[in-house]
C-alpha cells in the first residue's frame, strides 16, 4: 500500500481522481476475491507467491481510492485544507474497524464470508463514489468591500488613467502593462506605498509555500504606478503558490524535515500497531497463566479496536485543529506534528514500564491518537510546502518513509521478542517473560521519539524565521 503511493500519485495528478478510483475498485475486487476462494478451497489451492501478489493488489487498490479522495478534498477546499483532508483520512483509519464490525454483526465468526464482504463491499463502495470525486475549478479571489477587484482580462492587464473631474471616463484611456504575467521581481518599487500589503495577510502566508516564500518579496524595478501594482497583486498572489514535484523536492530542506518526521514517528506507531497483539499475549500469559486462549484473543481484538478509534480521533483533531491554528492563532501546522511527537515519546515510556495487561490499553489509546495526529495534518503540510498540483505524487513519496522505518522497527521488535521466546514441541514460539519480551524495543523507539521532537522544533523555528523576516521586511518597505 505504501510502496504504490508514488505511481498512483503520478496517475492521480495526471488523469484525475476518477480514473484512480476506478482502478482501485477493480484491483480491490481482483485482490480480495482470489484470497476468499483460497480460504474456501483450503490448503494448497493457491501458492504463496500468488497469495502475496493478490494481497499486494488489495493494498494497491486501497491506496488508489485513498489518493483520489485526498486529492479531491485538498483541491476543493484550499482555505480549510486540514479539515477537508481530515475526514477521508479518518475514514481510512477507521475502515478496518468498520468492515470487521459489519462482518461480526452479519456473519459472526465466518472468515470466508468476511473476505467475500471485503471483495464486494470495498469495490462497490469505490465505484459508487466515482461520480462525487470531481475537482472543482478555483473560485474567484476574495476582495474586501472597500477595495473592489480591478479587471484582469485573460493574460492582458490594462492600466487605466482617469480624469479627476470626470469619473465616467475612467478606463477610456488605457495602455497595456504587459502581454503576459511577469515574474514576481517585475513588480514596481512603488508597491511599498501600497496601504494594504499582501504579505501581512496570514491567509496568504498559509497559502504560499515555505520553499517559495523567500522569492515572494524581492525588491523590484519598473515604472508601474500604485494603482497598477494594486491590481497586479491579484495576479501575483497565485504566482506564490509553488509546483514542486518528485525529484525536485530532494534539494529542499523542507522535504527532508517532513520526510524525517514521518519516518521517525510513523515507525514508532507501526511497531505498536503491528505488535500490540503479541504484547497483550505476553503480558496476559505472565500475569495470569489461567487466562484462556479465547480470552486473550478477545483482549487482542479490543486493543486493535482502540487503536483504530484513537487513530480516527487523532486524524480529525489534527486536521481540524491545524486549520484553527493557522486561521485563528496564526501558528504553524507543524505544532500538530510536535504534539504527535510528544505523545509518541511519552507512550514509549509507558510501553517500557507497563507490566499489567489491564493498563496496556493506555499504550494502544495514545499510540492511535498520536499516529492519527501525525497523518491527519501531513497532507496539508505537503500541499502547503510543495503545492497542490503535485500533491498526490508528493504524498506518495512521503509514504515511503513508513515503508523504511516501519520495517526497521518491526524487525527490531521481532528480534527482541524472539530472543526471549521458547520454541514449543509443535514449533510455535511463546514468550514467558511478560514485559521483558519486548521492553528493549520501547527503549529504542523512545530515542526515535526524542529525535522526532527535535526535527519538529527545527521545522517550527525555521518556518517562523522565514515568515517572520518577510513580514518585517514588508513593514519596513511600507514605512520607507
Amino acid at each position: 500500500m505504501y510502496a504504490s503511493g508514488v505511481p498512483l500519485g503520478l496517475l492521480t495528478d495526471a488523469k484525475g481522481p476518477r480514473t484512480t478510483t476506478l482502478l482501485g475498485a477493480v484491483t480491490l475486487l481482483i485482490g480480495y476475491y482470489p484470497i476468499y476462494q483460497a480460504y474456501e478451497n483450503g490448503k494448497g489451492s493457491l501458492g504463496v507467491a500468488f497469495l502475496c501478489f493478490f494481497a499486494f493488489l488489495t493494498g494497491f487498490g486501497g491506496c488508489s481510492a485513498f489518493s483520489a479522495a485526498i486529492k479531491t478534498a485538498a483541491s476543493n477546499f484550499p482555505d480549510h485544507r486540514g479539515t477537508a483532508t481530515a475526514f477521508p483520512l479518518a475514514a481510512f483509519g477507521l475502515s478496518a474497524f468498520f468492515w470487521s464490525t459489519v462482518s461480526t454483526l452479519i456473519f459472526k465468526d465466518d472468515t470466508g464470508r468476511f473476505l467475500l464482504l471485503l471483495a464486494l463491499g470495498t469495490s462497490i463502495l469505490s465505484l459508487v463514489s466515482i461520480p462525487l470525486l470531481k475537482i472543482l475549478p478555483p473560485s474567484d479571489s476574495y476582495f474586501p468591500i472597500s477595495q473592489p477587484p480591478r479587471p484582469v482580462e485573460s493574460t492582458r492587464l490594462h492600466r487605466t488613467r482617469s480624469n479627476a473631474g470626470d469619473p465616467d471616463e475612467a478606463g477610456t484611456h488605457s495602455t497595456t502593462a504587459f502581454e503576459s504575467q511577469p515574474p514576481v521581481h517585475a513588480r514596481s518599487l512603488s508597491s511599498v506605498s501600497n496601504p494594504r500589503p499582501q504579505t501581512l495577510n496570514p491567509d496568504h502566508d498559509e497559502n504560499s509555500s515555505l520553499v517559495s516564500s523567500k522569492y515572494a518579496h524581492r525588491p523590484s524595478h519598473g515604472s508601474i504606478d500604485n494603482e497598477d501594482d494594486d491590481a497586479l497583486s491579484d495576479v501575483d498572489h497565485d504566482s506564490h503558490n509553488p509546483d514542486i514535484r518528485g525529484l525536485a523536492m530532494l534539494p529542499k530542506v523542507e522535504f527532508w524535515q517532513l520526510f524525517l518526521t514521518m519516518a521517525l514517528l510513523s515507525g514508532i506507531g507501526l511497531m505498536t500497531i503491528n505488535n500490540i497483539g503479541n504484547s497483550a499475549k505476553a503480558l496476559w500469559n505472565y500475569y495470569d497463566d489461567s487466562a484462556s486462549h479465547k480470552f486473550v484473543q478477545q483482549r487482542q481484538v479490543m486493543h486493535v479496536s482502540v487503536l483504530s478509534f484513537g487513530n480516527c480521533i487523532g486524524r480529525l483533531s489534527s486536521g481540524i485543529g491545524s486549520d484553527l491554528l493557522v486561521k485563528k492563532l496564526n501558528m504553524s501546522r507543524f505544532w500538530c506534528l510536535f504534539v504527535s511527537a510528544v505523545v509518541f515519546t511519552l507512550t514509549q515510556l509507558a510501553g517500557s514500564a507497563i507490566s499489567n495487561p489491564n493498563t496496556l490499553i493506555a499504550v494502544s489509546t495514545f499510540t492511535g491518537v498520536a499516529y492519527g495526529f501525525l497523518f491527519g495534518v501531513f497532507p496539508s503540510l505537503v500541499a502547503h510546502t510543495f503545492g497542490i498540483g503535485g500533491l498526490s505524487q508528493n504524498w506518495g513519496v512521503m509514504t515511503l518513509a513508513p515503508v523504511l522505518s516501519g520495517n526497521i522497527f518491526n524487525l527490531l521488535y521481532g528480534r527482541i521478542f524472539d530472543k526471549h521466546s521458547v520454541v514449543g514441541p509443535n514449533g510455535d514460539r511463546d514468550c514467558p517473560d511478560g514485559l521483558g519480551c519486548y521492553q528493549a524495543a520501547y527503549y529504542m523507539t523512545f530515542f526515535s521519539g526524542i529525535a522526532g521532537i527535535a526535527v519538529c522544533l527545527w521545522s517550527i523555528l525555521r518556518e517562523k524565521r522565514q515568515h517572520g523576516s518577510h513580514r518585517k521586511k514588508a513593514v519596513h518597505d511600507r514605512l520607507a
